[in-house]
């Protein structure tokens, strides 16, 4: 009899929970996020505990947080070319698989003296894309050989290790898009040669990933996408985030109407250094008899050789794009993504060359201001290249705020009309996220220069998967891969890139004629 009753009684506790458990779910759907009428049913911290885990599966990525396992893509190989095998050609590289034997040299050299350095590790859980390098052209002998030895690299070996044949170095980029034995190229090359290598590369019926910005100019913007268009080839634009966790549970949170109205979205950049600047460091041995200075001239203007003007291209218009094409393009995408932003309808700009006195054309300070007046918010963005203070990206509604980067959490706005009540009633402190989350929180970070923590903590250098930690770059490489083998478009394809370029063409117009510039969405054009 006695234990007749204490099933009873289990069975009844039991249910109790489930029921209560589903009318917290109940209660997100009714009252986003809250489902306030539960409190009294519980004591605060049960109730806490219930609410949190509620709120984390009501967001939830499932759907679209796969698990990447060490295996070879399916499909046949996608024979490639690499056009531009500077710094970020060989990252590029690394993440679709080929990583030059000296970096693999330092990372296990690291490993030793830190234990917590995961990266060779990381590395070699990378998933094979079954790729095949038949291509390298730079303009700088030097950069041309580290692409062919990264290329060459077939076992993820260090110096010393069994390498196989390098692919073939191309002197010029239109004898590389010539090459019957290539199907798609990576762009890596400065801002002006975008837009350019783009065209000439879909002509050639080659599949592109291009770095950003898309374009160096409004006029080859329209040039770029009928290019893309008429000949039917899979574009992706190297917006990496694009394929970090925190974005996904972003926009889930947008969706879901856990902010309120959306009245404001602050996004910044902050450096304080100066590679963080451009001012790369220039190697002893470059010079006029192993860089091709005309090739790198091209569409630009032309100007005697000047190792300065080859090694920190990004600090002249002649062939960069400056804060807005370089930096703020990360910033924007990532709420292009978050909030489907689209093309502002009018952008103003400030700012100018306030620190770097060193000859430099674009400025080191840059606000701009974008309004989305049929959205009822605008979107703000702040760059300082002498500052080091974290300003991060903060998406303001009228009932809580969202701080997005690597991690994301979300506030409760303490002038919230939805939430009022529980403010009121202190079942919600304002001071601690309402959400929070951390992908990988258990792992070590292995960061090691500034420009490497400022990209690291805006989700620009890994994210994580099934609990493993994973090169952004390299999902962003395979998506467009994948792509190529499916038939499909990638999440950054050229209707985004669209929107990119012309947003940050706006933001640069607007400060270098000083004045308020529009989108005539009807003509399509900047007026």
């Amino acid at each position: 009899m006695e234990n007749n009753k204490e099933n009873n009684t289990n069975r009844k506790s039991s249910e109790s929970k489930k029921i209560k458990r589903r009318e917290v779910i109940k209660g997100l759907a009714t009252i986003p996020v809250l489902g306030a009428f539960i409190y009294g049913w519980y004591k605060k911290q049960k109730f806490d505990r219930l609410l949190k885990q509620a709120i984390q599966e009501d967001i939830s990525l499932d759907a679209v947080n796969p698990v990447i396992n060490k295996n070879i893509s399916k499909g046949k190989q996608i024979r490639i070319g690499i056009i531009g095998c500077g710094s970020r050609g060989r990252a590029l590289l690394k993440a679709a698989g080929f990583v030059h034997p000296e970096t693999i040299d330092t990372w296990k050299e690291e490993a030793l003296k830190n234990k917590t350095d995961k990266r060779y590790h990381d590395y070699l859980e990378q998933e094979d894309l079954n790729l095949v390098v038949n291509g390298v052209c730079d303009v700088f002998d030097i950069n041309a050989e580290k692409g062919q030895e990264a290329a060459s690299n077939l076992n993820s070996e260090g110096s010393g290790g069994n390498m196989g044949a390098k692919p073939r170095r191309y002197r010029t980029y239109k004898e590389l898009l010539a090459a019957r034995d290539i199907d798609a190229v990576i762009i890596a090359t400065p801002d002006h040669w975008h837009g350019t290598m783009t065209i000439e590369a879909a002509k050639s019926g080659k599949h592109v990933y291009s770095e950003k910005p898309m374009t160096l100019a409004v006029p080859e913007t329209y040039k770029v996408v009928k290019a893309v268009k008429e000949n039917n080839i899979v574009f992706q634009l190297g917006h990496q985030n694009r394929q970090n966790e925190s974005y996904f549970k972003a926009k889930e949170a947008i969706k879901k109407n856990i902010l309120g109205r959306i009245n404001l979205i602050e996004v910044t950049t902050n450096r304080n250094s100066p590679n963080g600047a451009w001012v790369y460091n220039i190697p002893e041995e470059a010079g006029p008899s192993n860089i091709d200075w005309k090739q790198f001239i091209g569409p630009a203007p032309y100007h005697d050789f000047s190792l300065k003007r080859f090694f920190r291209w990004r600090c002249w218009w002649d062939y960069s794009t400056g804060l807005s094409g370089d930096l703020f393009t990360h910033e924007y995408d990532a709420m292009n993504q978050i909030l489907g932003l689209g093309i502002p309808d009018s952008a103003v700009s400030s700012g100018g060359i306030y620190y770097f006195k060193d000859g430099r054309t674009v400025p080191d300070v840059l606000q701009m201001v974008f309004e989305y007046p049929d959205r009822n918010f605008s979107l703000v963005y702040s760059a300082s290249l002498a500052s080091n203070k974290k300003r991060g990206r903060v998406i303001m509604g009228h009932d809580a705020y969202m701080e997005v980067g690597k991690d994301l959490k979300i506030y409760v706005d303490t002038g919230s009309t939805k939430y009022k009540k529980k403010l009121d009633e202190g079942i919600i402190d304002p001071s601690l996220p309402l959400y929070s989350f951390t992908p990988g929180m258990k792992q070590v970070d292995a960061i090691t220069s500034p420009t490497e923590q400022y990209f690291a903590g805006r989700g620009l250098l890994y994210t994580y998967r099934g609990g493993k930690r994973v090169d952004t770059t390299h999902l962003h490489i395979k998506e467009w891969i994948d792509c190529i083998r499916d038939g499909t478009q990638p999440s950054c394809n050229i209707d985004m890139g669209f929107e990119e370029a012309m947003t940050a063409h706006m933001g640069t117009i607007a400060y270098r004629e000083n004045r308020k510039v529009f989108w005539d969405s009807d003509k399509q054009k900047i007026v």
